[in-house]
């Protein structure tokens, strides 16, 4: 298996974890009888796990190499999918998810990481490419994982057999990995460092991206509800046209940076999106807004993985530069679906929606960020430099 097949099968299996879980939240909520009160802490720790686990990947790596810590942690992420189903009390869960979060969080860098280097290698873009397959991956996980709970097999029977094939799987993927081409002179990653200048404005860019995105994930089916007065099918149909928006779009985004290079191709994404948000916050009927949605997915599909591209060509490895902007992007990700449920609260859905277009706006005024780069050293492992 060559090296661009190998970390494409690595990020398909971490998006079918993703996609598998999420499906099966329901049977375990029944199964251990948890309020929502409770399934909301719960579901709170892979957020804490991740953050955590983001420091041990990078002295991890360190010590192993990239490629080793690749091929261990992805393994450990497919493996982890099998223990939050067999946990026998609730109080069980609560460390379950902070594993399963933290090794979310560590294969994550390192495999964004190692994936700088195989571009790097190859010459030519294919990160956006990598994160469409992590969507087909999560998206074919997902309707595996719905056909299941419609079939009402055990959770524990469904999610177990799927640990085990996906850890089958990682382990052929982990052979093909590229070498690691690490100095044993390397410096250990700090425990704790502030980004600089340049990871800050790429992060900046990651984070109104991530932002958009998981705003619209978590809120376009209740805004279509609530403002357009869909029924529940047609409300649903709005986020999954933007999900496969958003994963077409990266399957042939790497196409469109070769053509016209990272800058122009998020400008032209922000301005998409801008005019997606804005169709979005003045729908009053469930077509427009769905169509509104569709042209978010496809202008922010390509921003986030070519702020990982750019950062990872930030300093002399791709793991520093990487490990911050992730961070950066994981934070959005956690606050979007929140700041956009009090605004909504406290004003409306539209003006919740207004907002969200307002930080579109910025990504055009910051993909100049995205010039291309050439790394400052020799070419080394994913070694991601931890951040607090």
């Amino acid at each position: 298996m060559s090296p661009h097949r190998a970390i494409a099968a690595v990020f398909a299996l971490h998006g079918a974890v993703a996609g598998s879980l999420a499906t099966r939240i329901p049977w375990i909520q029944d199964h251990l009888g948890l309020s929502p009160a409770t399934l909301g802490f719960v579901l709170f720790c892979p957020s804490i796990g991740a953050f955590v686990g983001m420091p041990m990947a990078a002295r991890l790596a360190h010590r192993l190499g990239g490629t080793i810590a690749t091929r261990l942690l992805i393994t450990l992420w497919c493996a982890a999918l099998a223990l939050p189903a067999l946990m026998p009390a609730p109080a069980w869960l609560f460390p379950t998810f902070l594993l399963y979060g933290a090794a979310a969080g560590m294969s994550d860098v390192v495999m964004n990481s190692h994936a700088v280097l195989v571009e790097r290698h190859l010459g030519r873009s294919i990160m956006s490419g990598l994160h469409g397959l992590w969507s087909v991956g999560s998206l074919v996980a997902a309707g595996a994982g719905a056909l299941a709970a419609q079939a009402e097999i055990d959770a524990r029977l469904h999610l177990g057999v799927i640990a085990l094939v996906l850890v089958a799987l990682a382990a052929v993927a982990g052979r093909g990995l590229l070498a690691d081409a690490t100095s044993a002179d390397a410096p250990p990653p700090r425990r704790f460092a502030l980004p600089s200048r340049a990871i800050a404005v790429i992060g900046l860019l990651g984070f109104c991206a991530t932002f958009a995105e998981g705003s619209s994930s978590n809120w376009s089916a209740l805004y279509l509800t609530e403002v357009t007065d869909a029924g529940p099918g047609v409300a649903a149909a709005g986020y999954t046209v933007f999900m496969f928006c958003m994963a077409g779009t990266r399957l042939a985004g790497d196409r469109f940076v070769r053509r016209f290079g990272p800058v122009a191709t998020v400008k032209a994404g922000g301005v998409v999106a801008a005019i997606g948000g804005a169709v979005v916050v003045t729908s009053r009927v469930p077509a427009l807004g769905i169509a509104g949605f569709a042209l978010l997915g496809l202008g922010i599909a390509v921003i986030v993985p070519l702020v990982f591209v750019t950062a990872g060509n930030v300093g002399p490895t791709p793991g520093d530069g990487v490990a911050g902007v992730a961070t950066i992007t994981y934070l959005s990700g956690l606050l979007a679906p929140a700041v956009t449920g009090w605004i909504a609260d406290g004003l409306s859905y539209p003006a919740a929606f207004g907002v969200i277009t307002g930080v579109i706006v910025l990504v055009p005024l910051l993909a100049a960020a995205l010039r291309p780069r050439t790394a400052t050293s020799t070419p080394e492992p994913a070694v991601p430099a931890s951040h607090g």
